[in-house]
């Protein structure tokens, strides 16, 4: 059966919420927009999602069709309590929000999930993939293994439907990150030291992701389980790099850097975990999504680069 009805997107005044949100009602659905804070017309402001009130939340839901559950704590804040912070935000809130999807009757709950729930690097040629097990190697990537468990259990037997979309580094205006602090070093004038590096990084345009969680709303018979999304191509660091030059209208600024030496450096500064982003490969094989959805990614990659390095700089 169609999803009918509005569909509810939670962490909706996010980076990612907010482009869905005008995506969807693109596409002609009534959309219900849910925040932590007032201030977004139109959204309904529940505070923090682990200790809103349960009535509340299903009171939110009531009369909808499907949800997209967003809201998520994406970064640590104190490393000595990392695992029980991401835990509340992660998977006491996905667990709240699921019941009451549950009990309003929603057809589909389809969750923003994370490359992470893999681990941080594949080998050549070896793709993440939906049936490969889960192997986190963080906070974040463990609360998000444990919300998608959490919302298969509640909803076995029920109705609902739930969906894991596992989502790569994202690419779009107000990305932060790896992306940002690239996008800014080049617009600094700084030389970056990645000439040397070799990797193949999926990565998914803010556009094309938000056609996919379409994809994923419209597509009969409903898709179910675990899928992947990213665009066509995977990248390069150095490649990366050449975009964000190339939409700034300045020089290529990559030197030549044994990956060693980087990683060596990384590891002194204390920043090894973002050098190995920056030096390893991530792929993720979308096959499953395309099959079930039809979903292919349509905007290219330097598109979106552009698009990133104009919000950046604005």
């Amino acid at each position: 059966m169609a999803v009918s009805g509005a569909i509810v997107v939670t962490g909706a005044a996010g980076f990612v919420g907010r482009a869905l949100c005008e995506r969807l009602r693109a596409a002609g659905r009534e959309v219900r927009p849910i925040v932590r804070n007032e201030g977004t017309p139109g959204a309904i402001a529940l505070g923090a999602l682990e200790t809103a009130s349960p009535d509340a939340i299903e009171d939110a839901l009531a009369g909808a069709g499907a949800i997209v559950h967003l809201a998520a704590r994406v970064h640590a804040i104190d490393r000595a309590d990392d695992d029980a912070a991401f835990r509340a935000s992660n998977v006491e809130s996905t667990a709240r929000v699921a019941r009451a999807a549950i009990a309003a009757g929603l057809t589909r709950f389809v969750l923003a999930s994370s490359v992470k729930v893999n681990g941080e690097a594949t080998l050549p040629g070896r793709p993440f993939h939906p049936v490969d097990a889960p192997d986190p190697r963080d906070a974040y990537g463990r609360s998000k293994r444990d919300a998608e468990a959490m919302l298969r259990d509640a909803c076995r037997g029920t109705p609902t439907i739930p969906v894991m979309l596992r989502i790569p580094l994202v690419v779009g205006p107000g990305a932060r990150g790896n992306v940002a602090r690239l996008v800014a070093a080049v617009a600094g004038g700084d030389t970056l030291p990645f000439a040397a590096i070799d990797n193949r990084r999926s990565v998914v345009g803010l556009a094309n992701l938000c056609d996919a969680f379409v994809a994923l709303l419209a597509a009969e018979p409903p898709p179910t389980g675990v899928h992947f999304v990213a665009d066509a191509d995977p990248v390069s660091t150095p490649s990366l790099v050449r975009m964000i030059a190339r939409s700034l209208g300045r020089p290529v600024p990559l030197a030549y850097v044994p990956v060693p030496l980087l990683k060596l450096a990384g590891a002194l500064m204390g920043r090894r975990d973002e050098i190995a982003r920056l030096t390893g490969s991530l792929e993720v094989d979308t096959s499953t999504l395309r099959a079930a959805t039809g979903w292919r990614p349509v905007r290219g990659l330097d598109v979106e680069i552009e698009r990133t390095v104009a919000a950046t700089l604005r």
